[in-house]
């Protein structure tokens, strides 16, 4: 027992001693060794000091809110100018080429890892984000429908924190609009909206660079749009409240777009914008006519109903005819064919959905280099 005894005492004894001893991990110690030069990176040291400088302090205030400092997100195309577009559009032409040229030394995303939240799931979205990440040096994470349950399993503002201290920037694909806004909210890395049920920015960026690349410029170009006044649409009305053009919705009655959104193209005074129920009147002269699926992810169970009040809206040859010689069809995949359009048109020489499906992959990695500023 007096052994015992004597251990007891020696042991609460040194635990008294260590908790006497200041910590070199907390308060003033903690940012000097988080600012202390690396002699393994000297010559980045500095940009490495304000880097954890700045982690260590926002620390407590990141948990009520963001801290990203200067950082974008990228939510919808109308948060950035003209100028800010087109420049990004510019570098993804860019950044094209020289992977087309088999130039695998451009490794901007080197030591850069990415997580990517599913909620819906998706192929183009999955593989163009992930394989333009990995080309570019970088590693991306799959995190599908079942891994994380956001705002089910896990609230949204945690699932932000705890993916922003892993990675150097999220991208989701998600129902609810409002999910992406709370996820950049409490994020303090770049986010990236990879879908909601309201836009779908990245793809009409890689649509915009697809136009530019057949047609040689976005400005001034007549784009039809036949089917569903969906998130595809929100996001060109969305664009063409930045970027000059004529844009044509043309969908049944009651099928329109958001009346808010279209109020907000049509008021920025920057395009014209046409929200029409006659596909045969609204396709003449266009340089492009683009549809997609009438019944999206979500509304499986009213495509029967769809198909019924949609027809007259399918992209056939004949409607293509009406749009003239030189206009061409593009269409966000996946496509029903023989619904929204026939096999012809989607197999037809003046289509580019191909082109523009690759062009997601260049779009988002101009997107990302626009967001780390690099």
């Amino acid at each position: 027992m007096a052994v015992l005894s004597s251990n007891c005492f020696s042991l609460r004894s040194e635990t008294s001693l260590f908790s006497s001893i200041p910590s070199p991990f907390s308060g003033e110690n903690l940012r000097r060794i988080a600012c202390r030069p690396s002699k393994l990176h000297s010559g980045s040291s500095s940009r490495r000091c304000r880097t954890s400088c700045s982690a260590t302090a926002s620390v407590s205030s990141s948990v009520n809110g963001r801290t990203k400092e200067g950082l974008k997100d990228f939510l919808r195309i109308s948060d950035f100018d003209k100028e800010t577009i087109l420049g990004i559009l510019d570098r993804a032409v860019e950044v094209k080429a020289i992977l087309k040229s088999g130039d695998r030394t451009f490794l901007p995303f080197k030591g850069k890892t990415m997580a990517m939240i599913f909620a819906k799931p998706s192929m183009r979205t999955r593989v163009s984000f992930e394989t333009g990440f990995y080309l570019l040096g970088g590693h991306a994470i799959y995190l599908g429908p079942d891994d994380i349950q956001m705002g089910k399993r896990e609230e949204t503002r945690d699932v932000a924190r705890v993916l922003s201290g892993y990675n150097d920037i999220i991208m989701a694909r998600l129902f609810a609009h409002q999910d992406i806004i709370d996820l950049a909210k409490y994020a303090t890395v770049p986010v990236i909206n990879g879908l909601t049920d309201y836009n779908h920015p990245v793809q009409i960026m890689a649509d915009a660079l697809t136009i530019i690349e057949h047609i040689g410029r976005l400005e001034g170009t007549k784009v039809v749009y036949v089917g569903d006044g969906n998130n595809i649409v929100h996001s060109w009305l969305l664009l063409a409240s930045v970027v000059p053009f004529h844009f044509v919705c043309v969908c049944p009655k009651g099928f329109e777009p958001d009346e808010k959104t279209v109020e907000k193209a049509q008021n920025a005074g920057i395009s014209k914008i046409e929200i029409t129920n006659d596909p045969k009147e609204a396709v003449v002269g266009a340089d492009v006519v683009y549809t997609d699926v009438w019944a999206s992810m979500g509304q499986k169970g009213e495509a029967e109903y769809r198909r019924k009040v949609f027809q007259g809206f399918q992209v056939d040859e004949d409607l293509m005819k009406l749009a003239g010689p030189k206009a061409y069809f593009m269409h966000c995949l996946p496509a029903e064919r023989g619904v929204e359009v026939t096999d012809g048109v989607i197999e037809a020489p003046n289509s580019i959905v191909f082109p523009q499906a690759e062009n997601r992959m260049h779009a988002q990695n101009a997107i990302m280099l626009y967001l780390f500023g690099l």
